[in-house]
């Protein structure tokens, strides 16, 4: 638990799998991501089962609130980095460039955790993404992830008008450099 007495996202998907079962799980999380279950369905006819994503909070300041209906999207890429299976990639791909720009961050995110460098062409983009934690999260998963054809997206962001995005950029080429076995400047 914490602050607050309000758990914390592993907890929570941990035990949606081991009360619903992991598959029932992923499952759900997939057809959010893809689009399968709307996110007004998530926040209505779903809201059970939208708990097992991110708890009984959802009942309480996202209930009905088109304006947050993109966190359902949100509370379903981020289970994945607590659980996986490998069908997963497929609705990762189909939400890299979601307009919310923290669905897009978690893809990231998990690409990185990951090493699914099936991903990295689809997330690209997010090295030119307004937001600087975009950019820095996208230079992470390539580096993670990446082949050597993508150390130029990386070289380009050691120029960023953003600190914290040259030094992501820079952590990402090394560590890049590193697992290519090879130098890329």
């Amino acid at each position: 638990m914490v602050a607050g007495d309000r758990e914390h996202p592993r907890e929570i998907v941990l035990r949606a799998c081991a009360e619903h079962g992991e598959d029932a799980v992923i499952d759900f999380a997939i057809a959010v991501l893809t689009g399968d279950v709307s996110p007004e369905d998530a926040f209505t006819t779903e809201l059970g089962r939208l708990t097992w994503l991110v708890g009984p909070t959802v009942g309480g300041w996202a209930k009905l609130d088109p304006v947050n209906f993109y966190w359902a999207r949100v509370w379903a890429a981020r289970i994945f980095v607590y659980v996986w299976r490998d069908d997963v990639v497929g609705a990762l791909l189909t939400v890299a460039d979601d307009p919310a720009w923290r669905v897009r961050e978690h893809v990231a995110r998990i690409t990185a955790q990951r090493e699914l460098g099936q991903l990295v062409d689809a997330l690209l983009p997010g090295l030119e993404f307004e937001l600087p934690r975009v950019r820095s999260t996208t230079a992470r998963a390539v580096g993670a992830a990446g082949e050597a054809e993508h150390a130029d997206a990386l070289l380009e962001l050691l120029g960023d008008p953003d600190h914290t995005v040259r030094a992501a950029a820079e952590k990402a080429l090394d560590r890049m450099e590193a697992r290519l076995d090879r130098s890329l400047r």
